[in-house]
Parts: structure tokens; sequence; C-alpha cells
């Protein structure tokens, strides 16, 4: 069984700075938000089951999901939005299961922002957090996506909250300040992985 490693942290944090610096140093990563879109995609039985509760409107005229009213949708309904999560996180763990799997590296990373509120940290051995204060949080993703904070504030409440992420957490990053920092922070967790994998091998 593969060694997996969970990253997660909230909107904003760093988590694509510090899951490509891993990549760089040879590990493989397997990211649930791509996982998220590959059980949606045309000829994939969950986009089928969309289009037939919520509608044919559901489909884009290049017969992909309409992302955006999808999102205005189970915003504005809790019941939807747990119909939604019934359908898909099953086949979403299933497509992640699958790369980690198929990983071939010493260990691989399972990067997703949910880890903890789907229960992709029971596919874990450890669960790494990237920690930034809320104000950096919030003004990092203002500027990346150009978004209003009331906006940025409901995809934050919508997340696990930083205390609850950290209580899950058995390596934490502390993200705030240069990206170089940032990597040699990466460099030092992940020659503690490769010690891990080693120690493991050898009993």
């Amino acid at each position: 069984m593969t060694f997996v490693v969970g990253l997660t942290g909230g909107i904003g944090s760093g988590k694509t700075a510090v899951s490509d610096h891993f990549q760089t140093l040879g590990i493989c990563v397997v990211d649930a938000d791509l996982a998220s879109r590959v059980v949606v995609e045309p000829g994939r039985p969950a986009l089928e089951k969309i289009a037939d509760h919520f509608g044919a409107e559901m489909l884009l005229p290049d017969g992909n999901m309409n992302r955006a009213l999808m999102r205005e949708k189970i915003f504005a309904s809790p019941d939807e939005k747990r119909w939604l999560e019934a359908l898909l996180h099953p086949l979403i763990r299933e497509e992640i299961v699958s790369g980690l799997e198929n990983a071939t590296s010493p260990y691989a990373l399972l990067v997703s922002p949910l880890l903890v509120e789907t229960g992709q940290n029971t596919l874990t051995r450890r669960v790494l957090v990237v920690d930034v204060p809320e104000e950096l949080q919030l003004s990092r993703t203002m500027l990346r996506d150009s978004n209003s904070a009331e906006q940025v504030h409901a995809i934050m409440a919508s997340q696990a909250s930083r205390e609850q992420r950290l209580g899950y957490a058995d390596d934490v990053i502390v993200n705030d300040s240069s990206l170089e920092a940032l990597q040699q922070k990466v460099n030092g967790l992940h020659q503690r992985y490769l010690q891990m994998v080693n120690e493991e091998g050898t009993q």
C-alpha cells in the first residue's frame, strides 16, 4: 500500500505552490479537484444523472457541465448540494484511490481542499496542513481571483475552519513569507517522509 500524505488548507493558503514543489522533487501528486472534474466529463454516467436531475440547462453546448449555474444552484439550496455530494463523493474517491494505487514515487501526495470534510483523510497516513492567517488568506484570494471579500468569506465559510483543519494535522507549514521559504519547508518535510517510508520498509 502506498504511503500517502494528505495535503490540505483553506482557499488562498498556497496548496498549489506546496504540491508543485513536491512534484519537482519527484513525488506523484493526486489532485482531488482534478478528480472531481474528471467524474463529470461528457460521457460519464454522473453527468447524465445531473442533467436528469437539474434539467438540460445544466449542459453547455459543447456537452460539458455548466459549472457557474451548478454553483448558483447548490449555494442556493442545501438539499441540492447534499444530493450532488451523495452522487459525486463516492465517484471522486474511486478516482483518487485509482490515482494513488498507480503512484510510482516513494510516497504519494493527495491534494484536497476538502480532505477533512469529505473523509478523504482516511486514505492518508499523514495530514499536512498549509496554514495562513485569515487576513492573508482573504487578501491573496481577492488578488488572485478578483473576488469580492464577501465571495471569499462565503467560500471560507463552506470549508472547515482553520481550527478544525489544524486539529487533524500531523504536520503544518505556515505560509506567511516568501515562496523560497515555503519551498525550504517542503524540502525538510520531503526528507522526513522519505525517512518514514524507509523505516517502514526495514521493519
